[in-house]
């Protein structure tokens, strides 16, 4: 699972079979401190409640086409997720 964040919508009047009905939403990838971490995609919604703004898990490649159902979906990426607390320490590890 990855996190992103919802930076705008797409709508697509014609869609492959099982995809009829699924929300596309722009989402740009984040690290784990909520840095930009390359460029937007497109990924459809299996939550079905992200939103503009929101901060969102998802996931890539076969394991999205899972998140749906009917499963196994022609898509890249999908948004499995709306993340409604984040808390990250830096990830340092040692100390004294």
């Amino acid at each position: 699972m990855k996190l992103g964040r919802v930076i705008g919508t797409m709508v697509a009047s014609v869609k492959a079979d099982g995809m009829q009905g699924l929300k596309l939403l722009i989402v740009r990838p984040l690290t784990a401190d909520l840095e930009v971490e390359g460029e937007p995609f497109v990924a459809t919604d299996a939550s079905a409640q992200a939103g503009p703004d929101d901060l969102v898990t998802y996931e890539r490649s076969r394991e999205a086409a899972l998140l749906h159902d009917p499963w196994f979906i022609p898509v890249d990426h999908a948004i499995g997720g709306v993340v409604s607390q984040h808390a990250y320490d830096g990830g340092e590890e040692g100390g004294p």
